[in-house]
């Protein structure tokens, strides 16, 4: 896994994190809703990573 790819796909999580934290306090079900698609799709991303990684060795 490129450490780029790697660093990208944690941040994604990470801003998921944040929205979905900013949503539970000003009470946004909107916010709190894309907080979690964003951590799920860094997740996938991540995970799809990994997969490249073990078949490249």
């Amino acid at each position: 896994m490129s450490t780029k790819d790697k660093v990208k796909n944690t941040a994604q999580v990470t801003k998921g994190k944040v929205k979905a934290a900013t949503g539970e306090v000003t009470g946004s079900a909107k916010l709190k809703r894309d907080g979690k698609v964003d951590q799920v799709k860094g997740n996938v991303k991540q995970s799809g990573e990994k997969v490249k990684d073990a078949l490249r060795k």
